[in-house]
């Protein structure tokens, strides 16, 4: 790895505004983690209320954590991102600033999500009567929309996960299901906070959603199937409690948020949010054009994606390094080879290398093992050993 490649990903110098070399997505994090920021004028509080995130390229500092969660963007098969850490790292303030960042899709005009590669791979009967009219008459069946972020309430009930019963129908109308929030989050990202409180029987939903890209709801005779293709991002605080296996084994990649430790790199975080609160406008304004070109970057990995190859020899690498980690899950290769493929195209190229594979490997392999697993499968292996020495000494 190339020093002022390894520079750009530990931060450790600043680069001015005015630098010319400017050329990447990568130089951008690196850029605005390190400018000084000057204050901002107050501005009059015009009675409306706004969403007005904190922007994503002002955060100080997470190159990982802004890594990781522009892979998530750009490749959806990474398998999504849990940020770990304490509270106050900005892990939920990175994920709500992506909505300045998300790339375009196409997004259904059908209610119950019809989309034409639905009629490519499963024929006409694959859509909705009325999709399939509009598809004979070539009218479209989706329109260019922004990838959406759903956030998925720490206090949300099953009912409000899943979808409802329409109370509102009268005499000898069709009882209607109303669909659920991962049934909106549909080509989206799907927001868990604090996903190590919740309910169990909200985990387990999310996981059914998760793994077959769709889930059934069944309230008495009446039944209805939604697509949730989504892309799970997590946030975790582990002095509040642990994550069940199932639902930490869904996320791709994982992140360790710690404190920002240099202080003066503290100070510069404290700076961009006090003039954040007194002027969001202004501050948002300051990263226009970074974010402009964040975002036509993204775009361009997105599309590129497919055409980018893993190397025999960088497989090979990768796989030695799963092997001599003794980890079992074959999610584990997944996550690693298709974060590697979106960082590769996050950086122009068409091709793995090796420098990837050192930035995306502790980010796609920590936390898979288990040390009850370790010493359940060395327990067994003894038995297995005490078994076929017997058998051999009996069954002569």
């Amino acid at each position: 790895m190339s020093d002022e490649f390894s520079r750009q990903i530990i931060g450790s110098d600043n680069i001015s505004q005015s630098d010319s070399s400017i050329r990447s997505l990568k130089d951008i994090i690196e850029q605005d983690s390190g400018d000084k920021f000057q204050g901002s004028q107050d501005q009059q509080d015009s009675g409306l209320v706004e969403k007005l995130p904190f922007p994503f390229l002002a955060i100080v500092g997470q190159v990982e954590m802004k890594y990781s969660l522009l892979l998530a963007l750009i490749n959806p098969a990474i398998g999504g991102v849990l940020l770990v850490g304490p509270r106050g790292t900005g892990k939920t303030t990175a994920i709500r600033g992506l909505v300045d960042l998300v790339p375009e899709i196409p997004r259904s005009l059908c209610y119950y999500g019809c989309l034409p590669e639905d009629i490519e791979t499963g024929g006409i009967d694959a859509v909705c009567p009325n999709c399939a009219r509009k598809f004979a008459m070539g009218e479209p069946l989706a329109a260019l929309d922004k990838i959406r972020l759903v956030e998925l309430p720490l206090n949300a009930r099953i009912e409000d996960v899943v979808g409802v019963v329409d109370d509102n129908i009268t005499g000898h109308d069709r009882l209607r299901l109303h669909r659920g929030i991962l049934a909106h989050a549909d080509h989206n990202l799907l927001l868990v906070d604090e996903v190590n409180l919740l309910a169990d029987e909200v985990v387990d939903s999310i996981l059914d959603a998760a793994a077959y890209g769709s889930y059934t709801v069944r309230r008495g005779a009446t039944s209805a199937t939604f697509r949730s293709r989504f892309v799970l991002i997590g946030t975790m605080n582990p002095e509040e409690g642990r994550l069940r296996p199932q639902i930490m084994d869904r996320f791709g990649l994982r992140i360790v948020v710690k404190g920002l430790i240099e202080t003066n790199q503290r100070l510069e975080a404290y700076k961009r949010v006090q003039a954040y609160l007194a002027n969001p406008r202004q501050v948002m304004l300051k990263y226009s054009d970074e974010t402009k070109i964040a975002q036509t970057e993204v775009q361009m990995a997105r599309d590129i994606l497919p055409n980018v190859k893993i190397p025999e020899n960088v497989t090979n690498l990768a796989l030695d390094l799963i092997h001599q980690l003794n980890i079992d899950s074959l999610r584990a290769e997944v996550t690693l080879f298709e974060a590697a493929r979106a960082f590769a195209a996050l950086d122009g190229r068409l091709e793995v290398n090796n420098e990837d594979l050192h930035i995306i490997a502790p980010m796609a392999l920590r936390m898979r093992r288990s040390t009850f697993i370790e010493k359940y499968l060395t327990e067994q292996a003894l038995e297995e050993e005490e078994i076929r020495k017997t058998v051999n000494h009996t069954l002569v």
